[in-house]
């Protein structure tokens, strides 16, 4: 389980084009996978990487669909210092669209702070994409806030939710792995 999960996180995902144009590398281009001996705590995250429990996921995705036909958003809460998320927090849209999304700021800071109640902070962010698909449209690329945050886009173009998180960094995007987790911490089959 270790590998797979190890050899999910040290692999650039995703269509070679669609990485280009996000600034990422061409799935030809792919990480050394490290030797076991090489393999400490710190080095199972060779690339970013967004851990997601199922009830998060499923609150998330319904919230997005409920949010139809405009787009939806909302942010994630969890552990700060690995990112990992705990929480999700759905928020209105102010901006009442179906192209664009803007968080409610009063929602933010009750987020905010009911994160750091928790002993947390807020790690990310999520919103749909009503007609098109799960990449960083060039507005979310400028808008993006943190670069510690995963930028997570759920498209709900197709019959069937499509969920891709990122890594938003100078301008950058590039896609991260999602892992799903059962209850409990355990990676969900």
């Amino acid at each position: 389980m270790v590998r797979l999960a190890l050899a999910m996180a040290c692999e650039v995902s995703g269509h070679p084009d669609r990485n280009r144009r996000l600034g990422g590398r061409s799935r030809s281009t792919h990480l050394r996978r490290p030797h076991p001996r090489e393999v400490g705590a710190t080095s199972l995250r060779c690339l970013p990487m967004l851990r997601l429990p199922s009830e998060v996921y499923l609150q998330m995705i319904g919230h997005c669909i409920a949010g139809l036909p405009d787009e939806a958003c909302g942010l994630l809460g969890g552990d700060p210092a690995t990112g990992d998320v705990t929480y999700c927090y759905p928020v209105r849209n102010v901006a009442q669209s179906a192209r664009v999304y803007t968080v409610d700021p009063l929602a933010h800071l009750r987020a905010d702070r009911d994160a750091e109640t928790r002993g947390g902070a807020i790690v990310g962010v999520f919103h749909s994409h009503t007609h098109t698909d799960a990449y960083p449209s060039p507005t979310d690329v400028g808008q993006a806030p943190d670069p510690s945050w995963h930028y997570v886009i759920v498209s709900l173009r197709d019959t069937h939710p499509v969920v891709r998180s990122y890594s938003i960094v100078d301008a950058r995007a590039v896609e991260e792995s999602v892992v799903l987790m059962a209850p409990g911490g355990v990676r969900a089959p």
